[in-house]
């Protein structure tokens, strides 16, 4: 049996604000926005590439905004994922190297905080 990650919920304070940051600073694609009622409102966005998304939106996770820390992105060459979330308007960390690979680091707008690494 397969089991697949196919769903990460985000907590953020303000959706709008959140999808906009997400689709336009760092390139998500987004895949679904519907308001259910006044209490209910999902948002899928998915990163290029990925067989994963995230899910952000009003009263789909009970988390606290900025509470989500170490979502990692996998890219093939990280100079350049960081030069184009720079290029955006994204405050991305310089390159680190790491045992595991070299990390770029960076917050959305409620500090949830990401990680990209290119392995080796």
């Amino acid at each position: 049996m397969d089991w697949k990650l196919e769903l990460v919920a985000i907590p953020v304070s303000d959706v709008d604000a959140a999808k906009a940051f997400y689709t336009e600073k760092v390139g998500f694609n987004a895949d679904h926005d519907h308001n259910i009622s006044d209490e209910l409102r999902f948002v899928q966005l998915t990163p290029p590439g990925s067989a994963c998304s995230i899910a952000i939106g009003k009263g789909i996770v009970e988390g606290e905004p900025g509470s989500v820390k170490g979502v990692q992105l996998v890219v093939s060459d990280v100079e350049a994922a960081r030069r184009e979330l720079v290029e955006r308007g994204v405050e991305a960390s310089e390159v680190q190297e790491a045992p595991g690979g070299r990390f770029v680091f960076f917050n959305d707008p409620d500090g949830n905080r990401w990680s990209v690494q290119q392995i080796g």
